[in-house]
Order: structure tokens, then sequence, then C-alpha cells
């Protein structure tokens, strides 16, 4: 089973002085790097109410057109930042487990352009509540959708069979509610992820293993500082970053962040926008 040395370790929360118990999806794929807080349970839902049907209208979004790079085909394995040198940021986005969260997120992004890849686990109501408000942003290719299957488990653990409902359930169900195919990137939950898990979920088209190269650790609760924090340490040029869609710290500080990204010339992309696929050519 490959999975990075970094998941055992806590070199960045210690650095920054902090004790967490952190719940949802996370492993470094790549080494040698600088250690990712990573963590080790699923997400709990978050404390906020879900929005009420009509509560919150959509918003409108900002005409935010695709960069005009010159796209690469996807690399073969498990993919953990963007190649070359450059001034790209791939913000990822996890899980779903609150549905305030979500609908806080999709506001952000029409109301910035900033561009996303939310890596969606159907099983959350999350994604329904919101589909009418995510729709518009996902059909224009501002935010790109990518499995994470339906329930989150811990792939390597389950038999073949249920590997492949997993993600086939959730593939489904994107196809169903938003009208895309997510292939070829899936997110194997908490990074974990082996030979016989890659080529069964090859099988189905999801060809690309997808994990990241710097965290936001939110996947738990934290303070906003905290978000704020993890954000300067990992939103560098060409890196694949990962947030969670479970806890209202990190919407508290979207200013922050966006202006974290003015400030260091960061671009952010979806993984559509920088490689071409069999799904996406």
């Amino acid at each position: 089973m490959r999975q990075d040395p970094a998941l055992t370790r806590r070199t960045v929360l210690a650095s920054l002085g902090l004790s967490l118990t952190l719940a949802g999806c996370a492993t470094l794929a790549a080494a040698p790097r600088p250690s990712v807080p990573a963590t080790t349970t699923p997400p709990t839902p978050s404390p906020l109410p879900r929005p009420l049907p009509g509560a919150v209208p959509p918003p409108v979004p900002v005409a935010q057109p695709a960069p005009g790079l010159v796209r690469v085909p996807v690399p073969p394995g498990t993919l953990s930042d963007l190649p070359g040198e450059g001034t790209l940021l791939a913000w990822t986005v996890d899980d779903g487990s609150s549905s305030e969260v979500l609908a806080r997120y999709i506001r952000f992004a029409a109301e910035t352009g900033t561009r996303l890849t939310f890596f969606v686990t159907g099983c959350y109501d999350a994604w329904t509540d919101n589909a009418d408000r995510l729709r518009p942003l996902v059909q224009t290719g501002q935010i790109q959708l990518g499995n994470h299957t339906w329930s989150h488990p811990d792939l390597s653990t389950l038999s073949d069979a249920d590997v492949t409902t997993e993600l086939q359930r959730n593939h489904d169900f994107l196809s169903d509610t938003y009208g895309v195919d997510a292939r070829p990137y899936f997110r194997p939950p908490y990074g974990v992820h082996d030979d016989r898990v890659d080529a069964l979920a090859a099988a189905l088209g999801y060809t690309v293993p997808t994990t990241w190269y710097g965290s936001l650790a939110d996947s738990g609760l934290l303070t906003e500082q905290q978000v704020v924090d993890f954000a300067t340490t990992w939103f560098l040029p060409q890196h694949i970053v990962i947030g969670h869609l479970n806890f209202e710290p990190v919407t508290n500080v979207f200013p922050q962040l966006s202006a974290l990204l003015h400030d260091r010339g960061l671009t952010t992309v979806t993984l559509n926008d920088v490689f071409t696929s069999a799904a996406h050519p």
C-alpha cells in the first residue's frame, strides 16, 4: 500500500504549536516533501444548520473565463502537484458534511471567480441541498467535480466489489445530479490507496488518484487563524492544496485567503484547466 511517511508525522502542527484532532481525508503521496497535516478519522458533521430550500438565492456568477493555458495530458500515477514552473494553484475541497459550508463556498466562488475542484462524497445531503446553486458553476467549468467515493471509507480495507460500488455509485450520482463525468480524477479517502485499489478504479475510468501538496487541515474544527496560517504555509505556486466542506471557520476567512492569493500573484485553476484526459480532451 502506497502511503507517504508524512501520514504519521506532525511537523507542521508542531511548528505552529497546535494540538489538534483532525477528521477528514488526508495523506501525502509524494516524497520527499515538507510534512503536510494528516488526518485519520472520518469527517464529523458540522454543527451548522442546513439552509432551508430557497432560503438563500443562488448567487449570480462572476464572468470568469478559464485561464488561457496550454493544457497537457494528465501524467500517469498519483497526482499531487501541478507540472512545471508557474503561478497556478489548484485549490481542492473535499467531503461536504455541512450544507451551509458548501453553500458559502459556492457563493464565494460565484462572487470572486475563484476556480475550485470539489471532491464529492455523495452520501452527504449538502450535494443535493445545494445542487441548484452549484450546477451553474459546474456547467461553466469554474468548479470541477471529482470522485471522493460515496461514503468515505478506507478503500484499501474493502473487497473488490465494494471498492467498485463506492466509486461507481458516486460516479452515477454526479452524472445524474450535475450532468458531468468526473473521470479520471478520484481522491481516495485519507489518501490511502494501493495497486489493487488503483486497478479497480482504473477499470471504471478513474485512472488518476489525486492527493495534494499542502493542506488547510480543516477536516476537523480549527480556529480561523489556524486556517489562515495553514494557507500561508501551503498556498504556493504549482501546489494542489486540500480543504474541506465540513466546518465554518474557513468560510469566515475567505477575504484573507483571497488577499493571500492576490499578494502572491497566484491564479486558481481546476484540474481540467491544466490537463487533458480521455473524458475531457
